[in-house]
């Protein structure tokens, strides 16, 4: 990936990452989907729910800034401000620590179903047409309101690697939860 900028490389982390949801999740039935290793832990369904309630507000935000802002100015870098550097460092997969999501994004003991799977992929379908509609965008435009507080505002493309970094986090704990529940049907 050395050679790619840094849009396509955001775009072949997200081509994987929906890869291994749809060839992971969808075949499990309902009770695996929505095993729980503990009481606080997210079940695999819930991973993906957390993940829908971002899509939902971000992806349209992301439609409309990239659509304003297709002025032809793309270069490939994308520059970060301190919020989008800050952002980032909490949802990368390096970052072990756990962090609190805000209550309306936290989706524990909610009643899912396989519908949550199918809208993930379709979020993902969406995301995948905003990566390729931002190849004639300017990634560096500041006009992303942050989801918890409209008055701040990220550039689309650390808006776009933060939703890539943070669905990456979350399918990686997916898989973690369904590793957990094998060795207990194993034991």
């Amino acid at each position: 990936m050395k050679n790619m900028n840094r849009l396509e490389q955001i775009t072949q982390i997200n081509k994987g990452l929906t890869e291994t949801v749809a060839n992971e999740f969808p075949k499990m039935d309902l009770n695996s989907l929505n095993f729980k290793p503990g009481p606080e832990s997210w079940s695999i369904l819930e991973c993906l729910e957390h993940l829908n309630r971002y899509s939902r507000y971000y992806n349209p935000a992301l439609a409309k800034a990239i659509a304003k802002n297709a002025d032809g100015t793309f270069t490939g870098s994308i520059n970060y401000s301190w919020l989008g550097k800050k952002s980032l460092d909490i949802v990368r997969l390096q970052n072990m620590k756990k962090h609190k999501t805000v209550k309306h994004m936290n989706p524990n003991n909610s009643q899912l179903g396989r519908t949550t799977v199918d809208e993930f992929l379709k979020h993902q379908e969406e995301l995948q047409q905003l990566l390729q509609n931002a190849k004639g965008s300017n990634l560096n435009k500041k006009v992303i309101p942050v989801e918890f507080f409209k008055l701040l505002k990220l550039r689309i493309g650390e808006t776009l690697e933060f939703m890539v970094a943070h669905q990456e986090r979350h399918v990686q704990q997916a898989l973690r939860v369904k590793q957990q529940l094998a060795q207990q049907v194993a034991a």
